[in-house]
């Protein structure tokens, strides 16, 4: 399947903090989406990969995404070596995205800027024919997506642009709450409290979106970071909600 937008990120919930709202707009556009998460993110402290893997799904759900995959690379541990760009690569080869969205290139969580150098490096080097990979024994070709975007996570970064998904806020913390053992605090919780798992950090996301929304006059927003200049061919792309 071929798809217009793949994020492919560090953990299971990183797109879905990221860039979901984002996702669902496109897809409400006729787009095809997908995420591929990099590793099962066995390292947190709540939850288990097991866990998680079925909340991906229901997230996924929520978000009608089109693919879901998981490349299956050690959570805290993968890198930016030639094994596993190639595991990047054969991904994108795979979905051959136009537009790839990754992790922020820092952040607190060292995975995030890891996971953004190691896609950054695979989506440049997957349109070089002269790297081979297969896909089910069948020799992939070449291709390069048009755009890499990075996501803004928890450290602030100043946007290159942003994103109104102010009509699919809901659904967007819904995917997000889908992670029980990452967001869902209860009484009966067993599991040792995180820094992701305090109330606050949910209501940081939505205060974040506000901000974001605030900066291009809508109520709610994505914002996002760009090595590569985005090209327009008409002012018209550049018209904003009248303030």
């Amino acid at each position: 399947m071929k798809l217009d937008i793949l994020a492919i990120v560090a953990h299971p919930d990183d797109a879905e903090l990221g860039c979901s709202g984002t996702l669902m707009r496109e897809k409400q556009q006729g787009k095809k989406i997908g995420i591929a998460d990099i590793t099962a993110g066995e390292l947190g402290t709540r939850g288990t990969a097991e866990t998680r893997s079925q909340e991906a799904l229901i997230a996924g759900a929520v978000m009608q995404l089109d693919v879901r995959v998981n490349l299956g690379l050690p959570d805290g541990f993968f890198e930016n070596t030639r094994k596993h760009q190639l595991e990047v690569i054969r991904t994108i080869r795979r979905f051959r995205p136009s537009i790839i969205i990754t992790n922020a290139p820092s952040d607190r969580h060292p995975d995030h800027g890891r996971a953004a150098a190691l896609v950054r490096d695979a989506a440049w080097l997957t349109g070089l024919r002269k790297i081979e990979t297969t896909w089910e024994g069948i020799t992939q070709e070449a291709w390069r997506p048009t755009q890499v975007f990075h996501l803004i996570q928890d450290r602030y970064l100043e946007p290159d642009f942003v994103y109104d998904i102010t009509g699919v806020m809901e659904q967007k913390i819904q995917a997000i709450r889908a992670f029980k053992t990452q967001f869902d605090v209860s009484g009966s919780d067993a599991e040792p409290a995180t820094y992701i798992s305090d109330p606050a950090f949910l209501e940081s996301i939505i205060e974040r979106a506000k901000m974001f929304g605030k900066m291009i006059g809508v109520r709610y927003a994505e914002g996002y970071k760009t090595d590569k200049i985005p090209g327009i061919t008409s002012f018209d792309s550049l018209v904003q909600i009248v303030t």
